[in-house]
């Protein structure tokens, strides 16, 4: 089975989004982009595999390159739980990285990788690629692709400007909508009341003048008789 957002065996591409034709979705999500130092950091990277009647393999390459450096250094590679490795042993990820990616499957379509205790040193650039065959009746076809991933490690995480405000608007609409409920309530029982009273009122006179009339009507049978 595969893992996070991509627990998926047969897909549909409609318009630029990936749904699943049976068992679940695959979901391309963007990662976060900020870190707090101390703490531990998930760099998402999902690729969903577009041809889900099709058979394939694949396997995920990470590279780091920091901001003062002008080329990428590949630090892990993932093909299966068996079948992983740290290829560079200078920046102090082998015992701070694990992958937190698809499982139990040679189709890897979540490659992402969670590491332990971030430090300032490892803002920077981070490429995820993934190396997929798909293997049709006559022939495999390679195929890879590549997502980038700008990574920025803070001394504390803060909520954006934007967040506050959606949370803000987000109560704001709820007590406007109860105020709104309130409202139609009270307004529909005066209507209800006024229209009750309306009709005893119609009641009443309709007791009143069928009493007048019986009441004329026996005073005319006492002046005949």
């Amino acid at each position: 089975g595969l893992s996070g957002n991509c627990k998926v065996q047969c897909e549909k591409e409609t318009f630029g989004v990936t749904a699943s034709l049976c068992h679940g979705a695959c979901v391309e999500v963007d990662s976060d982009t900020e870190a707090e130092v101390d703490s531990g950091f998930k760099l998402g990277c999902i690729s969903c595999k577009r041809r889900g009647e099709v058979s394939a393999e694949a396997y995920v390459e990470w590279e780091f390159k920091p901001f003062n450096d002008s080329e990428p250094i590949p630090i892990y590679r993932y093909v299966d739980v068996e079948n992983k490795e740290f290829l560079d042993s200078t920046l102090g990820f082998e015992n701070r990285l694990e992958w937190r990616g698809s499982n139990n499957t040679k189709d890897l379509q979540d490659g992402s990788i969670y590491i332990h205790n971030v430090t300032f040193n490892d803002s920077g650039t981070y490429i995820c690629t993934f190396y997929r065959t798909l293997k049709y009746n006559n022939y495999n076809f390679q195929t890879n692709r590549t997502k980038n991933i700008f990574l920025t490690v803070v001394p504390k995480l803060t909520r954006g400007l934007a967040s506050i405000l959606s949370e803000v608007m987000m109560y704001a609409s709820i007590i406007g909508l109860q105020l709104w409920l309130v409202v139609e309530m009270i307004y529909c029982y005066r209507k209800i009341a006024a229209a009750g009273e309306e009709a005893l009122r119609e009641s009443a006179a309709e007791y009143l003048a069928i009493a007048s009339e019986s009441k004329d009507n026996c005073a005319g049978e006492q002046v005949a008789e």
